[in-house]
């Protein structure tokens, strides 16, 4: 397969569902949803309890591993073709996102080695959630 079917609109996946670029997208959106949905839940709890630094940097490592798995799990799907893949790409453009913006509205940008820790982070947790979750049973309906 060469890369410009891999992202062309008609290129449908090995399951017939979805194209392929529609579901790198929806995972994107389903991540950056989970992410500004926590955000805004997590700023009201640090209104009330003040957490120290450590419990907002762990809070905030464990929601991107996690909308990334919810958009993995979206843009994949159970048994979905090319999950390592797929889920890669959804991990690094979820990353690279969050590191544009990040770099766009920080007053303290992080050093280049921490922006490519995040991404290579995103990369990496992508590629082994889409990798256990295009190996579950597809859902029947």
């Amino acid at each position: 397969m060469r890369s410009s079917e891999l992202f062309s609109s008609n290129y449908r996946s090995r399951t017939g569902k979805t194209p392929i670029t529609r579901g790198l997208v929806k995972g994107l959106i389903y991540a950056v949803a989970l992410t500004l949905i926590s955000i805004v839940l997590f700023a009201l709890i640090m209104r009330a309890l003040k957490p120290s630094d450590i419990i907002v940097s762990v809070f905030n490592q464990m929601l991107k591993l996690a909308a990334i798995l919810v958009g993995v799990w979206m843009g994949v799907g159970r048994g979905g073709a090319n999950g390592a893949s797929r889920g890669a790409l959804i991990g690094l453009a979820y990353m690279a996102l969050g590191v544009g913006l990040y770099a766009l509205l920080s007053k303290q940008p992080l050093s280049w080695l921490a922006y490519l820790a995040d991404l290579g982070m995103g990369f990496a947790a992508g590629g082994l959630s889409g990798l256990v979750v295009s190996n579950l049973s597809p859902s029947t309906k």
